[in-house]
């Protein structure tokens, strides 16, 4: 493996890296870094620069080889390096400069999505990047973060979605009431999250009423949706509690409620059930 072509934490590259770690550089720049192997590999087709040790070049190869097949520089850079640009304790050698990748809202409207998740008023980086991951899992077709809500490109958020934010499309920075009116147009039925809600999911998924597209509201994690954001949905909706558990954090409620509407989407009559001829 070639010696580090980057050694020195002056570098403008490296200065430039590390001015990504506050929010108006990254919002100026339109760029963002994505760390570890597996974010740096799901960032494929938005990624600028890729930094990496000469150790995790040797581990993380197949990541090398692609970035530089497609185009992408690779360059090796000291430990040091890497770790001033990290926002672990305990860096994995690897970062990438990626670009912004969020979407238009009206994109994402038009392309009459069934199934999203919108959080509103949501302040913890790493509880953003966990939801984001759970509806990538239960194959929701877009998530809207909304103006009161915590920066899609914190290096948390990014970290805890692993990957999962260059999955699915991303609207950012909408407010809440667009968010729903637009929604709300394009046909899509609204559920607020809340565990003082007067509908219990259970409930919701035994009258069948949860097979037509759907967007979850979810609120912040301290105090959950104030009154005005939960009137502005079809039904507030409250995850029951059958032990003694006194709640749900927030990213457990989204993964319980998105995979609610997955599943009563894709039974028979649901708005993603598929016809064999």
């Amino acid at each position: 493996m070639a010696a580090p072509e980057l050694t020195s934490l002056r570098s403008p590259r490296v200065v430039a890296a590390r001015r990504l770690t506050k929010r108006s550089f990254r919002g100026k720049e339109r760029r963002f870094l994505a760390e570890g192997p597996q974010s740096v590999r799901e960032a494929a087709r938005h990624l600028v620069e890729v930094y990496v040790t000469p150790d995790a070049a040797e581990r993380h190869a197949d990541i090398v080889a692609a970035s530089r097949a497609a185009g992408v520089p690779v360059l090796i850079a000291t430990d040091e390096v890497i770790a001033a640009m990290s926002d672990t304790v305990t860096p994995q050698g690897i970062v990438g400069l990626c670009r912004f990748l969020d979407s238009p809202f009206e994109e994402i409207l038009a392309a009459r999505p069934k199934l999203v998740a919108v959080l509103a008023h949501v302040r913890d980086p790493g509880n953003a990047g966990t939801v984001l991951r759970c509806a990538d899992a239960a194959g929701a077709d877009a998530v809207v973060l909304t103006d009161a809500s915590v920066d899609l490109y914190n290096p948390k958020s990014v970290r805890a979605s692993v990957g999962s934010l260059f999955h699915l499309p991303v609207a950012v920075g909408v407010p809440v009431e667009q968010a729903v009116r637009g929604l709300k147009d394009a046909g899509v039925r609204i559920l607020a999250a809340d565990g003082a809600g007067e509908r219990d999911l259970d409930a919701e998924l035994d009258q069948g009423t949860m097979g037509g597209p759907t967007a979850w509201v979810f609120g912040n994690e301290a105090w959950g949706l104030p009154e005005e954001t939960r009137a502005l949905a079809d039904e507030v909706v409250r995850v029951p509690i059958h032990g003694k558990a006194e709640s749900l954090n927030l990213a457990t409620a989204a993964a319980v409620c998105l995979y609610a509407s997955a599943r009563a989407q894709r039974a028979p009559g649901g708005c993603r059930s598929v016809t064999f001829s």
